[in-house]
């Protein structure tokens, strides 16, 4: 599933010394700037070839090589003694590796693992052990060396998840990571950029950078997950005899755990099971809200710890099992500037192929004009480029510290790349100053209108609707519901076709107002938003009246988003006059059933996984979060403890696995139709 990267064998020694130098040049560039010029997994591979070597040439083998050592040998280590060495984890990349750390367990503790093996997310960020004395959180010691860490109690009272005060008055140990949630990182990038501060390149050297830094004239938030508890000042608090048991005593204490993340904490009973978790959560790392690099395994039960025991520097009963990279650095050689179907003005970067998560990147997302200026990036740069799963590849960072001098600044349009015509500058995003009524965003906008999830009109695909605008027939969305059977067979070149048409836009005619709405494309508007305006307002005259301070008191709506979502209805004016005089329904459908009280759903926050077949058979994402509203639920797209339903269909992974560990209720597909019947006919 996960395999290592390639390990570049060093030839010589002279290959060796160099590799060494560079590792520890990163490894203490990150621990002391948060800065560092290789990214994770490019420092993997070079720590493993240097492994490699040493295990061939032990004669070559340098005092200050960083194999083996916590930190690379280089964090900073401070005068802070920990009472328990903190030491860090060996890695495994495959499911090789996983079976061989397996066996050298069971030779250690004399026999198989009977505990089972508590698996949880190895986060992304910094660790740090936060000492509690009578309930006060009284210091913040980094890793260090794994026996001396750096005082970071400065960083007391801004990270999230670990309260300054316990309601118990215990004295205990706490250990856990640090981390910048992706949220947290680009509000620390703004505030940076807005302090004239460089930019940080990556969650993990923000964390780092962030929690060393004082005397800042501002302050970036972070998160802590805890992972471990030990005893401070030979105070025993917790009694159980578990990992997992322990973990939720820190949970009661108010102390965010691993086991509170989307991934949670779960003990499976074999190997097997830990490497199809392992795969799960490799699925679930796009959804994830912060950065993870792999999964920790260890023996849950203490007993079984305690026989196995420690190396030097890692425990010989854990293992972090790596996962294949998402993050990689490669150079900036262009920038392009594209419209949207809203008239976003869009810039996309073009990169030097580079490899990211199992796909080459070419081209990643810029964000906006805002960042390209508030990073400072320029054409030649190295940057960070980001990617998992399905996600968009996305430029997260210029890497400054490897400039050369050769870089060139990045040319911002002065007007409309597509249209030619002024640009609205107002605001984070550009647009074009003439939206989307000045044309640029058309057939985009069409194609919008009639997918799925709007109008749902099958058939009339990019071809044919291009057709209709280059023969000046369409020049809105309007325009499609008042097209004749000879224009629609010229168009297409069929008159079955035609005729096949005539028939979609009369069922698409019977949509509710949710999704004509949706259809209009209105800006900072998507298919969540527009049902709850559709709900809020019940029909088209009523948003069409509706001011911005109306509007911000929709559910879910940003108040900050009002007035331009105001003002495009308003030059929507004409559009739907045309669709209300075609016969488009205008009017959102009240479900049977009375008040949401009395809907089959009320209260209930629903989370749908795997294929839906039977009676929800076809119902994509969006359908399905839509009859979840219509029967008075919440849906969600994650697993929390908040979560009441799961809605399990065929493939059901990862998030059936979290439900039956919070103890979810569980509902097959079938059930839930029998629950949702009335909403269904």
């Amino acid at each position: 599933m996960t395999t290592a990267a390639p390990v570049a064998p060093l030839t010589d020694r002279t290959a060796y010394e160099k590799a060494v130098e560079e590792a520890l040049s990163a490894s203490a560039a990150y621990h002391r700037a948060g800065d560092s010029h290789l990214d994770d997994a490019s420092y993997d591979a070079l720590a493993r070839s240097i492994s490699v070597y040493e295990r061939e040439h032990p004669d070559h083998i340098r005092a200050d090589s960083p194999t083996g050592k916590v930190g690379g040998g280089v964090a900073p280590v401070g005068d802070v003694a920990h009472r328990v060495p903190m030491l860090s984890l060996d890695n495994v990349f495959d499911s090789e590796g996983l079976e061989k750390w397996g066996a050298s367990l069971n030779r250690r503790i004399d026999g198989p693992v009977t505990g089972g093996y508590a698996v949880e997310p190895k986060l992304d960020g910094a660790a740090i052990a936060a000492r509690y004395r009578d309930g006060q959180l009284v210091q913040l010691v980094g890793r260090g060396d794994g026996a001396h860490g750096e005082d970071l109690s400065h960083a007391i009272g801004t990270i999230v998840g670990l309260p300054s005060q316990l309601p118990d008055r215990v004295t205990v140990e706490i250990r856990g990571e640090v981390l910048l949630t992706r949220a947290q990182f680009q509000t620390a990038n703004e505030i940076r950029a807005a302090h004239g501060a460089k930019l940080f390149s990556n969650p993990r050297n923000g964390t780092a950078g962030t929690l060393r830094a004082k005397d800042r004239p501002y302050v970036i938030e972070t998160t802590f997950f805890a992972y471990n508890a030990v005893p401070l000042d030979d105070a025993e608090f917790f009694d159980g005899e578990t990992h997992e048991a322990v973990m939720r005593q820190v949970a009661d204490l108010g102390v965010q755990t691993t086991e509170t993340t989307e991934v949670g904490l779960l003990v499976c009973g074999s190997l097997a099971e830990v490497q199809t978790r392992v795969e799960e959560i490799q699925t679930l790392r796009a959804e994830l809200p912060f950065g993870i690099d792999g999964v920790v395994i260890k023996a849950n039960r203490f007993s079984e710890q305690r026989a196995a025991g420690f190396a030097t520097r890692h425990p010989h009963w854990a293992i972090a099992y790596k996962l294949a990279a998402v993050e990689a650095q490669t150079k900036l050689v262009g920038v392009e500037w594209n419209v949207g179907r809203t008239g976003i003005i869009a810039p996309r970067a073009v990169l030097e192929p580079v490899e990211v998560d199992g796909s080459t990147v070419t081209y990643a997302t810029l964000h906006n004009p805002a960042f390209i200026r508030d990073s400072g990036l320029m054409i030649g740069d190295t940057v960070m480029v980001w990617k998992t799963g399905d996600v968009i590849p996305r430029v997260e960072a210029p890497v400054t510290s490897l400039r050369t001098g050769a870089e060139t600044e990045i040319v911002l349009p002065k007007a409309c790349p597509k249209c030619h015509g002024g640009i609205d500058t107002s605001g984070g995003r550009w647009e074009c100053a003439g939206g989307v009524d000045g044309g640029c965003g058309l057939l985009p906008s069409l194609k919008y209108a009639v997918g799925r999830d709007q109008f749902d009109i099958e058939g009339l695909g990019v071809t044919y609707l291009k057709a209709l605008v280059d023969a000046d027939l369409v020049s809105d969305v309007g325009d499609l519901f008042l097209l004749t059977r000879a224009q629609l067979a010229g168009a297409t070149g069929s008159e079955k076709r035609a005729d096949s048409l005539l028939a979609e836009f009369e069922k698409a005619k019977q949509q509710p107002l949710n999704r004509v709405f949706c259809a209009l494309g209105i800006v900072r508007t998507g298919r969540t938003l527009s049902r709850e305006i559709a709900r809020h307002f019940g029909t088209m005259s009523q948003i069409q009246a509706a001011d911005a301070a109306a509007l911000a008191e929709v559910n879910k709506l940003p108040g900050a988003n009002a007035p331009k979502i105001a003002a495009h209805i308003a030059v929507m004016a004409s559009v739907i006059e045309k669709l209300a005089g075609a016969g488009v329904n205008m009017t959102e459908r009240v479900s049977s059933g009375g008040g949401s009280a009395s809907k089959p759903l009320a209260g209930e926050v629903v989370v749908v996984t795997g294929g839906m077949h039977g009676p929800l058979a076809g119902r994509n994402r969006n359908e399905m979060n839509e009859l979840i509203e219509n029967a008075g639920g919440t849906a969600s797209g994650s697993v929390s403890k908040k979560t009441t339903i799961l809605v399990a269909g065929e493939g059901a992974g990862s998030k059936l696995a979290k439900a039956e560990q919070f103890g979810t209720k569980i509902l097959s597909e079938l059930e839930f139709a029998e629950l949702v019947a009335d909403q269904l006919s």
